[in-house]
């Protein structure tokens, strides 16, 4: 008997977009478990299928550990009720099967193929529960020549392009400071859920999803690839400059590091005033922007040794009564004890039964009718709802989960 209707009957304002919609997260390390995060954030009943006894491979991805867990971990796994199943067992997977036959959405970043040999494919699935979103994220993505390689956010960066763009100028090529690509497959493919549940809505069917870390970089280089696509030249490294715009960097100043964005010319004439140099402001080397770009050695030559002499709390507090935009660059403990990012809610604290306090970041999207944050739990124990959830979901009791190869 479907139960869905049921299951997502309109509530009170405050509840949850997707309180009611049931995840099987089969998903492991960080992107598809970013995905998951991000729904459960919305009120989604998430549940995180893990190997019994280690769990997820980003529990073990240490030091430093917290709790037992890499705290990479905790960086994607909020919000989730944790089951444990061999899938490599017949008895494990006949109960993610029946669990597959009572969800909403099923996520999943296996490599294309795997899910299928474990009778757990699309197709498959969709035959007995036509309602199911079905998502994927792989490396490459689902067909094609290098569908099968192993992919790692590393790897990514590299073959898409992105570290070929990142670093010094005239410098070796630089990843991103985060995993951040795994991030954006995972963010991307909560926007392809959250169509397809839409759609659903509509037709009544739900679909398979893909996307892939590949195809979210390359998606993600935006200006730098229209460039070649355009103009057919290769984009350079820049550092913290940009290739249309000058000034526009990081400025070592007499204690520290600060950037200033003042390219544009209403921007520029400020900036110049506040450093004491109306001049540069007429040179008609640097009048416009398209002189200020071709020149641009030239000009950084001068304001590096301007913007070293000023201390970085008086240039900033000066560029900032200007209307120039610029910034200290902040170390982790600047950020979360920055005023706007705490007003805005970035740092949370969430609560486990049994290991006790962990702390979280926030929500980066906020909503005017429910709080996106109320009711977060903390990321679960392998295998901690395991009874709980065969029992909500299946109505089975402990004595089939001893023989289900779920311990």
């Amino acid at each position: 008997m479907d139960d869905s209707a049921d299951r997502l009957q309109s509530g009170p304002i405050g509840r949850k977009p997707l309180a009611g919609v049931r995840v099987l997260d089969f998903s492991r390390i960080l992107a598809g478990p970013y995905c998951a995060q991000l729904l459960g954030d919305l009120g989604a009943d998430v549940v995180k299928v893990e190997l019994p006894g280690t769990g997820d491979p980003l529990r073990r991805q240490g030091p430093p550990f917290v709790h037992g867990n890499g705290i990479s971990f905790y960086a994607a796994n909020r919000n989730k009720r944790s089951i444990a199943l061999d899938l490599k067992s017949d008895g494990g997977r006949r109960i993610a099967k029946q669990l597959c036959g009572k969800a909403d959405v099923l996520l999943e970043n296996f490599r294309p193929g795997v899910m299928d040999r474990l009778g757990l494919g699309y197709e498959a699935l969709s035959l007995d529960n036509p309602r199911l979103v079905y998502a994927s994220i792989s490396g490459f993505g689902a067909d094609g020549p290098d569908s099968g390689k192993r992919a790692y956010d590393l790897t990514i960066q590299a073959i898409g392009g992105y570290m070929n763009i990142t670093g010094q100028r005239n410098g070796e090529p630089v990843k991103l400071g985060t995993s951040g690509f795994d991030v954006l497959a995972g963010t991307n493919c909560y926007a392809g859920i959250l169509a397809a549940l839409l759609q659903r809505g509509m037709t009544g069917v739900g679909q398979k999803v893909e996307t892939s870390l590949l195809e979210s970089q390359v998606a993600f280089l935006v200006g730098a690839a229209l460039e070649y696509l355009l103009v057919g030249t290769e984009p350079e490294k820049w550092g913290s400059e940009h290739a249309q715009q000058v000034p526009y960097k990081a400025f070592k100043t007499a204690d520290g590091w600060a950037v200033i964005a003042a390219g544009f010319e209403n921007l520029y004439p400020e900036f110049c005033k506040v450093l004491g140099r109306e001049d540069l402001a007429r040179d008609v080397r640097f009048r416009t922007m398209a002189d200020r770009v071709e020149n641009r050695e030239l000009l950084y030559g001068i304001l590096d040794s301007e913007v070293a002499r000023h201390a970085s709390r008086e240039l900033l507090a000066a560029l900032e009564a200007a209307g120039v935009p610029c910034a200290p660059i902040n170390n982790m403990e600047q950020v979360f004890s920055d005023a706007q990012v705490l007003h805005r809610h970035m740092k949370q604290t969430l609560q486990h039964p049994e290991y006790g306090e962990v702390a979280s970041l926030g929500a980066a999207v906020k909503f005017s009718e429910f709080d996106v944050a109320g009711g977060w739990k903390a990321p679960p124990l392998v295998g901690e709802h395991t009874a709980q959830v065969l029992r909500e979901w299946l109505g089975i009791g402990p004595s089939v989960t001893e023989h289900a190869d779920t311990q």
